[in-house]
Parts: C-alpha cells; sequence; structure tokens
C-alpha cells in the first residue's frame, strides 16, 4: 500500500495497513477461547479486572513496537527498504505456520497460560507477554513501521493512525477476554480455528505487500545509484 504524501491519506493509510495486520496476528477472538480455559478457576470480577490489565498493557506493547522497532533497527543501520523487506518475510512466514497449522499455534498459546493457573499476578507475565503480544506481534508491529512515509509532514499522521489501529486490537482484546464464555459459546474451537485461518490468509497478503514495497524502495536506490 503506498501512502499518500497528504496527512489525511497517510492515517487513514496507515490506519486501514496497521488494523488488519495487527488484528490478525494478535486474534483477540482465538485467544479469549484460549483465556476462557486458562481462567476457568477464577471469579467471573478477577476474569474482569485481567481483562482490562491485559488490554492495557498489549496496547503499550503494540504502540511501543510501533513507535520505536524500526527507528532502533535504523540506527544499527539497516536501510527502510532492507528493513521493509526483512519485516515483510517475517510477517509472511508467521502467517504461513498460522494458515498452515492454527491447531499448533492453539496448543502453543494454551501451554503459555499455563503459568496463570496457579499464580496470582498474570496480567502482565504470561497473559500479555508472550500470550496475546508475543514475538510474532511485536515483529509484525515494527514491519508495519518499517512501512512510516520519508516525507516529515506525513510521519505524524502515520503513527496516528497506526496508534489508534493498536488501540482498537487492544480495546478488541479487554472486550473479547471480557465476553469470553459467551464467545467460548457462539464459536467453539472449530469455528475459532477457521476464523484463525481467515485472518492468517489475510497476514499473509500484508506480509507480501510489505515485501513488495522494500523490494520496490530498494531497486528504485539501485536504479538511481547506477544511473548516478
Amino acid at each position: 500500500m503506498d501512502f499518500s504524501p497528504l496527512p489525511t491519506s497517510s492515517l487513514v493509510g496507515a490506519f486501514l495497513l496497521a488494523f488488519p495486520a495487527l488484528f490478525s496476528i494478535v486474534n483477540p477472538v482465538g485467544a479469549s477461547l484460549i483465556f476462557d480455559q486458562a481462567m476457568g478457576g477464577r471469579p467471573r470480577p478477577e476474569r474482569l479486572k485481567l481483562a482490562r490489565q491485559i488490554g492495557l498493557y498489549a496496547f503499550l506493547v503494540l504502540l511501543g513496537s510501533l513507535l520505536l522497532g524500526g527507528y532502533i533497527l535504523n540506527f544499527f543501520g539497516v536501510s527502510l527498504g532492507a528493513l521493509r523487506v526483512a519485516g515483510g518475510l517475517v510477517v509472511a512466514i508467521r502467517a504461513w505456520g498460522l494458515l498452515m497449522d492454527p491447531q499448533e499455534n492453539e496448543e502453543r498459546k494454551t501451554s503459555q497460560t499455563e503459568p496463570a493457573q496457579t499464580h496470582e499476578d498474570v496480567a502482565f507475565f504470561p497473559l500479555t507477554m508472550p500470550f496475546t503480544t508475543g514475538p510474532g506481534s511485536i515483529s509484525v508491529a515494527i514491519a508495519l513501521s518499517s512501512q512510516r512515509p520519508t516525507e516529515g509532514s506525513a510521519v505524524a499522521p502515520f503513527f496516528i493512525g497506526a496508534g489508534l489501529a493498536a488501540a482498537l486490537v487492544a480495546i478488541m482484546v479487554w472486550l473479547l477476554y471480557s465476553a469470553s464464555e459467551r464467545v467460548m459459546r457462539l464459536l467453539g474451537p472449530g469455528g475459532a480455528r477457521v476464523l484463525s485461518r481467515l485472518v492468517a490468509f489475510l497476514l499473509l497478503c500484508i506480509g507480501v505487500q510489505i515485501i513488495a514495497s522494500g523490494a520496490e524502495s530498494l531497486v528504485a536506490k539501485f536504479m538511481a545509484a547506477h544511473h548516478g
């Protein structure tokens, strides 16, 4: 997706790119079913409090990765084009794994919640990190941050749009975790698996798009240097 230099276009474009990517990798619908199983022995008020805390922590993790990830890699001399290609590959590989074997991903997520069944303070670890927003979510957020425009006037709207996408995903985490019992009754494991495959395919398309924009940037730079 090419971002227009117009600030409004950049904000909307950033939101439309970031929201489906973050929603796909976090998958709050599928995660809410595992949350329901892991928290089955806890009283409802405690589950609601945990859902609210996890939503807040997930927003902070995603926002931090979006704002800082790309700049940290740039600091180490990684060009924006190379960062886009590498980030897109990470997103695409992650999506391919989710698409081909969603059950393995469910089993890994379930094992990540096991400490939460016995410990008291579990909102950040393990229920936010690594269960809700783990390394996969962070790498996707960093890949998204590499899509920021190079024009100074469009950078702020881009991050506002991406930040709004992260906030909406975090709100969905809070609401769906809060209503996890109803989600379980409505969807069940089979329905969640179908949904996981659909969002994984969407994420794969986004990964390929990020790779394409990075490759285009690298080729343009090579051609400019060659002709220069």
